[in-house]
């Protein structure tokens, strides 16, 4: 690994680079000096019996078009980033300029986000203008896995019903988008191809689907031996943990039976990110209470 990280890498490209377009500026000099010396030869490429390409030099316009983007790309590299860990003289970075336009926009939109920021997120949830804003926060930041209404699809929470993995309280939902989260079903395909699907069928006769009664029973004492110790002896699932209900009609990676028979024998990772690095804490707390609205719709 120090391999990569030595400073002669950063010789190296430096050489690469200026080499690289210095060659083109000698050899675009090489040909563009040549003089015709009576009758101009061909490159010996003949088309329709008598169109021949003949070896000119090329126009002075068009060579001094050139010689301007090796003066433009030698400039670049003086002005900007580019040989190695050289900074440019302006000492510009895409780091700095997203700061700096990250510092704009605090700057002009802060105050739409700071007007909620003192108020309490139940309130929020029933505050229009608030929504109205968080919904644009939503859509930006979490349409992208949750569906723009919220309503998730396989491997992706429905936001939209009261069934939460960690928890529906406001605090539970400011963790989870500030912090992030990650689930984590083990494999348990060592116990074998039978005894996987026993429990695959425990596990559906949690939920009121049809199953096998003798596979359930074979399966009954490994799920309390072993799955209980998350979903609980019940099969109702541990919020502290992350652990899902089984004995709802909620499934974020499938009801059928192939599809939990693959959950119990591959296990299943899911993660949450953290976007307290993205958004500030006035923006986390608009979104929770945008998040929070939209599992308890207004009355009609």
């Amino acid at each position: 690994m120090s391999l990569f990280s030595s400073g002669l890498w950063d010789l190296y490209i430096a050489v690469v680079a200026l080499v690289s377009i210095v060659a083109c500026a000698v050899f675009l000099r090489s040909q563009s000096i040549r003089k015709a010396s009576g009758a101009v030869p061909t490159t010996g490429h003949v088309w329709d019996e008598d169109l021949a390409e003949y070896n000119n030099p090329l126009p002075r316009w068009w060579s001094w078009l050139f010689y301007l983007t090796v003066v433009f790309a030698l400039a670049y590299l003086v002005l900007y980033p580019g040989l190695g860990s050289w900074q440019g003289v302006l000492g510009w970075s895409q780091v700095g300029q997203y700061e700096r336009e990250q510092a704009a926009a605090a700057k002009r939109y802060g105050p739409l986000y700071e007007k909620f920021a003192g108020m309490d997120v139940l309130a929020l949830s029933k505050t229009p203008a608030a929504l109205a804003v968080g919904e644009k926060l939503f859509l930006n930041n979490c349409a992208q896995c949750h569906a723009s209404d919220g309503g998730g699809s396989r491997g992706f929470p429905n936001l939209t019903d009261r069934d939460w993995l960690w928890g529906g309280e406001p605090e539970a939902i400011r963790t989870t988008i500030a912090e992030g989260r990650t689930g984590a079903m083990p494999p348990f395909g060592a116990l074998g191809e039978q005894t996987v699907k026993d429990l695959a069928h425990y596990v559906l006769s949690l939920s009121g689907r049809p199953y096998d009664g003798i596979r359930r029973a074979r399966a009954e004492p490994l799920f309390k031996s072993t799955c209980a110790a998350c979903h609980g002896a019940e099969g109702k699932g541990n919020p502290a943990l992350g652990a899902p209900n089984l004995t709802d009609k909620t499934w974020l990676h499938g009801s059928a039976e192939p599809a939990i028979i693959e959950t119990i024998s591959r296990g299943r990772t899911s993660q949450m990110p953290a976007h307290k690095g993205l958004l500030d804490e006035a923006k986390i707390h608009l979104l929770t209470a945008y998040v929070l609205s939209l599992s308890r719709p207004p009355a009609p």
